[in-house]
């Protein structure tokens, strides 16, 4: 199969080549390889194995996926000390693209009549869709980087969530050393008046119940049971991080050739992590990955006034809690293994094992929560780092089903076909979204099957399941 030997029932091993200077590794069953065109995204992970300073494999998670430069899914670690370097192309133009779950005191019987109204004031409250606007009052100037330089707190502090949220946001829903003057003024006005919004492609909104519970211990600590209402925000750094990406791809494509770098792919430009391109673009990706975190934060406190709103409950009855938001496209210094390395995750999450320092203190005895959304009409899932992850993947794990068809490819599928009634009167799912494509390169026969995904990530010690989720309603970017 392309080259690539099977080592273990969920993992591959691409040999090192050429001028590979570690082998790959792609983390996914018979099954699931077949279930894409791998190919292509399988040469991106040989293509990675050439960069400098690469600690250890190229990595893919069981969802991985032809991306830009990277495969989605794909993980893979620099030593500065080794001449290692930061590619835009391994975080993805959606910088801090990421996803997190908040539980309610809510079941199903308490939220069933008032569904089809509840999806339906979402989805009025919180704009969607390329180039949506207007969720809030657009901050400017000082405003505007306080904002990308604060994180989540500057949404907490302008009344969007509460204190105790910030405690479950991957590092606090900080990235520190971010600076306003390395972005320019076209992300600015590109991105301020998007805060609050969902954007397009993947991105939603979707209400779910959990209908299964496989560690009931840890199920418990969430406050999780079979019935819980759940709801989950899936949405990044909007036209703000798309234009750092495009800014500073321009930068490294310069630097590759200044610093003689052999690129095996041009997408795959990159400059050393010690040059002063790659800090400052590291001081430009901070304030879009603290801008992803606003923008999520922004959109949980506007989906619980919408909750109490339309159930006439109050908000503190309605106990929306969030569990975790995690980071699915970002960079990130960490230790492993005794080195401080710096760790590209394209679409692909943390999944700290238990005890880890950097894990909040409600969760370190436990291991890092984290949520794989799958297709808006089957089953998500809450998984939880086991010690295994930081052996065998820098702590990292899937972040979604994957891709088993493009967008395109999709439109073509779904030609003729009413999905919105298909989607409710088949899959029970109210799907509300501004046109019918966005609902078409989203139908679940897009998606390889969570499920199937989430098992390797078990098979291979990385995470364990705690709870699955079914959706009941969904708003579509």
């Amino acid at each position: 199969m392309n080259g690539l030997k099977q080592i273990a029932p969920y993992l591959y091993e691409i040999p090192k080549t050429g001028a590979m200077r570690v082998p790959g590794r792609v983390y996914a069953t018979r099954e699931l390889m077949e279930s894409q065109k791998a190919d292509e995204a399988i040469q991106q992970v040989r293509n990675v194995a050439h960069l400098p300073g690469i600690v250890g494999h190229a990595l893919a998670m069981p969802d991985f996926h032809w991306g830009y430069g990277f495969p989605i899914g794909g993980v893979a670690a620099f030593d500065e000390e080794e001449g290692g370097v930061i590619s835009p192309g391994g975080i993805g133009y959606d910088q801090n693209c990421g996803i997190r779950i908040v539980r309610t005191n809510l079941s199903r019987a308490d939220v069933q009549p008032k569904l089809r109204d509840l999806v339906r004031n979402i989805f009025r409250t919180i704009p969607a869709g390329v180039g949506s606007d207007g969720a809030i009052k657009t901050p400017r100037g000082e405003d505007a980087h306080q904002l990308v330089t604060q994180g989540a707190k500057w949404a907490v502090y302008h009344g969007f969530g509460t204190p105790a949220d910030l405690d479950h946001i991957e590092d606090g829903g900080l990235y520190p050393g971010a600076d306003p003057k390395a972005v320019s003024e076209r992300a600015f006005s590109r991105g301020m008046p998007q805060v609050g919004t969902l954007g397009s492609g993947n991105h939603f909104l979707e209400i779910q119940v959990v209908d299964q519970i496989y560690r009931k211990d840890v199920a418990d600590h969430f406050g999780l049971s079979i019935g819980t209402v759940c709801f989950s925000v899936h949405s990044g750094s909007r036209g703000f991080g798309y234009q750092v990406c495009d800014d500073y791809l321009k930068i490294m494509m310069k630097a590759s050739r200044d610093y003689g770098i052999e690129l095996p792919d041009r997408q795959l430009c990159c400059a050393p992590l010690k040059s002063p391109e790659a800090k400052r673009f590291m001081s430009a990706m901070a304030c879009a990955a603290n801008y992803a975190w606003v923008n999520r934060q922004v959109m949980t406190a506007l989906t619980r006034r919408v909750f109490a709103q339309t159930l006439a409950v109050t908000e503190e009855s309605l106990g929306a809690r969030l569990i975790y938001d995690v980071c699915h496209n970002i960079a990130k210094f960490e230790e492993h293994g005794g080195r401080r390395l710096c760790v590209h995750r394209k679409g692909a999450t943390r999944a700290f094992g238990p005890g880890h320092p950097l894990l909040p203190a409600a969760y370190r005895d436990l291991g890092q929560p984290t949520f794989i959304p799958g297709d808006m009409g089957r089953a998500s899932f809450l998984l939880i780092g086991k010690q295994g992850s930081m052996r065998e993947t820098f702590g990292s794990t899937c972040h979604g089903a994957g891709r088993a068809h493009s967008r395109n490819e999709m439109k073509r599928l779904m030609a003729g076909r009413n999905l919105f009634k298909e989607m409710e009167e088949e899959r029970g799912v109210i799907v509300m979204a501004h046109g019918r494509d966005s609902v078409a390169e989203e139908m679940p026969e897009a998606y390889k099957d969570a499920s199937l995904v989430v098992d390797v990530m078990e098979q291979a010690g990385v995470t364990d399941k705690v709870a699955r989720l079914r959706p009941i309603g969904c708003v579509k970017g």
